[in-house]
């Protein structure tokens, strides 16, 4: 009575059984490095849509199956609302499981009940990992890509014969360097950069993460006091590829990742520049707060054994004006309602 832990012998079973067990989880869950850094596989389905190939654009032979939490899928949704695909795309939205280790059906779909059901309907025998967004083939029931950088280049480019917003270019030749650029840094430091936070198994693999992920936030920061956008006053795909992090930071990153340093709301130039980005038409309509907080704390279990999902924060502040409009200065690529 009056102890408020258990014997040092049951404290140290307790830390040993957990152990093993996280690293056996996390191991599954996040590959990683000798030196224990996340390490990202690549994505297994490569196709395009174009009329050079089998997969030819049409309106409503394509389909999205996304997780609202999903970073990556999530910019897939912002493109396909930006370029008013709403009508050409079909949208399937899959719920993440704890038990079961990955993305199902709720109800079952197609007569799948999870993600690697659909994937192996698509590639009998397919072993390899499930995830989402997938860009699905209704005509040929076939898998056309599940890599998000490339899907959002092909939302962009292959149905502007049936997109509300045919003439808004996120992707536009004059500024492929930059966006390039822009994307390859974001990538490893930000987008990746927060798992590689979240999912360390080293110490020091965590402490280069958070340096890496901080020192690009700040180049960020400071690019973004000079121009509206990354890649000056219009949206790119480099924004795009951005948004869902930056959203996703103050919410799930901040704390179950680990990426405490500051708030994206704590910079002079990101906070204001997130609150551009979610306030432009359709794009505030792709973020699901309460899905986000589910996917992260409620399926991450190794990170967050208990699945308790916090009440806040409070997103009201990206309604707020967000006071950008000055820094642009012509109106190429202007966005309509």
């Amino acid at each position: 009575m009056g102890k408020s832990l258990p014997p040092k012998a049951v404290i140290g079973l307790g830390k040993f059984v957990w152990t093993t067990m996280w690293n056996l989880m996390m191991s599954n869950m996040a590959p990683r490095s000798k030196k224990g850094a996340y390490v990202r596989p690549d994505s297994q389905f490569r196709h395009v849509v174009s009329a050079d190939t089998s997969f030819t654009p049409a309106a409503q032979r394509y389909r999205l199956y996304v997780g609202l939490g999903c970073p990556w899928a999530h910019r897939t949704l912002v493109v396909r609302a930006l370029k008013g695909l709403a009508d050409v795309i079909d949208v399937v939205v899959v719920q993440p499981s704890a038990t079961e280790g990955g993305w199902v059906f709720e109800p079952e779909h197609q007569g799948c009940k999870s993600l690697g059901d659909l994937y192996r309907l698509a590639q009998p025998g397919y072993e390899g990992r499930c995830t989402v967004p997938v860009l699905w083939d209704l005509q040929t029931q076939q898998i056309v890509n599940n890599e998000s950088s490339e899907i959002i280049v092909i939302l962009n480019a292959a149905f502007n014969d049936f997109a509300l917003q045919p003439h808004l270019d996120l992707y536009p030749e004059a500024l492929q360097p930059s966006i390039d650029q822009w994307n390859e840094k974001i990538y490893h430091a930000v987008n990746n950069g927060v798992y590689r936070c979240g999912f360390a198994q080293t110490q020091a693999a965590y402490d280069q993460a958070s340096s890496e992920l901080f020192q690009v936030l700040d180049q960020l920061d400071q690019a973004l006091s000079t121009r509206r956008y990354l890649c000056g006053d219009q949206v790119t795909l480099a924004d795009v590829r951005l948004f869902p992090t930056l959203f996703r930071f103050d919410v799930a990153y901040y704390g179950l990742f680990k990426c405490n340093l500051r708030r994206i709301q704590d910079y002079q130039h990101l906070g204001p520049y997130l609150r551009d980005l979610y306030q432009l038409p359709g794009v505030g309509d792709t973020c699901n707060l309460e899905a986000v907080k589910n996917s992260y704390y409620g399926f991450l279990f190794p990170l967050n054994p208990g699945g308790i999902i916090p009440t806040g924060p409070d997103l009201t502040d990206l309604l707020a004006p967000h006071g950008r409009e000055h820094l642009e200065s012509t109106p190429e690529n202007v966005l309509t309602s």
